[in-house]
C-alpha cells in the first residue's frame, strides 16, 4: 500500500507548505519533515517558524531544522526514520549525496520550471520576467548537480499577461502538488521512466537581488510592464520621484511618448510616465514610509507635474 511508504519531506516556504499539505491530505505516510531553522522576520525582527515547520507541528509530525543539511546529526535523524522516499521542495540548502542516498527510492525534488530551463533559485519570476510563453512543474530525480537530474512527471501551465509574480506562483505550488500525487502514484507502482535533459539547452535562474528590480524608464513600456508584475511581490519594481524611493506594484500600458522616466500627464488612473518606447501608467505605487496607494491617490495627494522625472 503507498500509504505505507516512508517519506521525509524537505522544505520551507509557502510553496511547499501547499505541497506538503496535499500529502497530508490524501494520508500519504510523511514520517519527518526537514525544514530551515527559525528566521527573525517582521519589523520586531522576531524569530519565525517556516510555514512548512508550522503545519508539521500542526500535524504532529517529527522535525527537523539543521543549521547545515551536511551535519552527522541530519544523516543520523534521517538515517533513523529509514525512509522509503525524500521529498524536497524548497527546501533551501544543498543536500549532500549520502542523504540522497540514504532513502531506498533516492530523493525527487518538485521544481518550478519545465527543466532544463531555470534550474536554480528563481524559476518562477526568472520565467515570467524572460517573457516565457509557459512553464511549469518537472518532479525530477535528484543527483549532485543543481537540478540536473533526469526528469520523472512534468506538468506545464500558460503565462498569462495578467500574471504576477504572486498569481504564477499560487497556480505552480498547486500545479506542484498536483503533479507530485500523480508522479507518486506511478512511483510505488515502478511506472515512472526518468528523462535526462538536455544540459546544453540549461539555463539558470539565478537569485533575485532588490537592486535588479530599479525601473530602467529607458527600456520599452511593455518590457517594464512585465517586470513589474514579475516582482510582485518581491523584491518589488521601484523608481525614485522627488529624490524619494516609491515602489511600483501594478501598471498599465499608456499610449503616449515623451523623454524616458518624464511625467507625461496625469490620467484619472494615475501619473502616465515615458519610457524608451511608450508609457506606463502607474495605477498602484508605495511612497518610502507609507501604505500602498492606487495611483489615482497619489496624484491627489503628491500633485505631479507634467516634466517631473521619475528616476
Amino acid at each position: 500500500m503507498a500509504e505505507d511508504r516512508r517519506i521525509v519531506f524537505a522544505g520551507t516556504p509557502e510553496f511547499a507548505q501547499i505541497v506538503l499539505a496535499h500529502l497530508l491530505a490524501r494520508q500519504d505516510h510523511v514520517v519527518g519533515v526537514l525544514t530551515q531553522p527559525d528566521r527573525p522576520a517582521g519589523r520586531g525582527r522576531k524569530l519565525q517558524a517556516s510555514p512548512v515547520k508550522t503545519l508539521a507541528m500542526q500535524a504532529g509530525l517529527p522535525v527537523l531544522q539543521p543549521e547545515s543539511s551536511r551535519s552527522p546529526e541530519t544523516l543520523d535523524w534521517l538515517a533513523q526514520l529509514a525512509p522509503d522516499l525524500l521529498i524536497v521542495v524548497a527546501f533551501g540548502q544543498i543536500l549532500p549525496q549520502a542523504m540522497l542516498d540514504l532513502p531506498r527510492l533516492g530523493a525527487i525534488n518538485v521544481h518550478a520550471s519545465l527543466l532544463p530551463a531555470w534550474r536554480g533559485a528563481a524559476p518562477i519570476v526568472r520565467a515570467l520576467a524572460a517573457g516565457d510563453q509557459k512553464t511549469g512543474i518537472c518532479i525530477m530525480q535528484m543527483e549532485a548537480g543543481l537540478d540536473s537530474g533526469p526528469v520523472l512527471w512534468t506538468r506545464s501551465t500558460p503565462i498569462l499577461d495578467t500574471d504576477t509574480g504572486a498569481s504564477l506562483h499560487d497556480r505552480l505550488a498547486e500545479l506542484g502538488a498536483e503533479a507530485l500525487c500523480e508522479a507518486l502514484d506511478r512511483l510505488w507502482l515502478g511506472e515512472l521512466r526518468p528523462q535526462p535533459q538536455d544540459h546544453e539547452r540549461a539555463i539558470y535562474a539565478k537569485k533575485l537581488r532588490k537592486e535588479e528590480a530599479r525601473i530602467d524608464w529607458s527600456q520599452d513600456a511593455a518590457t517594464s510592464e512585465r517586470l513589474i508584475r514579475a516582482y510582485h511581490p518581491y523584491p518589488v519594481a521601484h523608481t525614485s520621484f522627488r529624490e524619494q524611493p516609491l515602489r511600483v506594484w501594478a501598471a498599465r500600458l499608456g499610449g503616449a511618448s515623451g523623454v524616458p522616466g518624464t511625467l507625461i500627464t496625469n490620467t484619472p488612473e494615475g501619473p502616465e510616465v515615458a519610457c524608451g518606447q511608450g508609457s506606463l501608467v502607474l495605477t498602484r505605487v508605495q511612497p518610502a514610509g507609507k501604505a500602498q496607494l492606487s495611483g489615482a491617490d497619489f496624484v491627489r495627494g503628491y500633485r505631479p507635474q507634467a516634466g517631473e522625472v521619475f528616476a
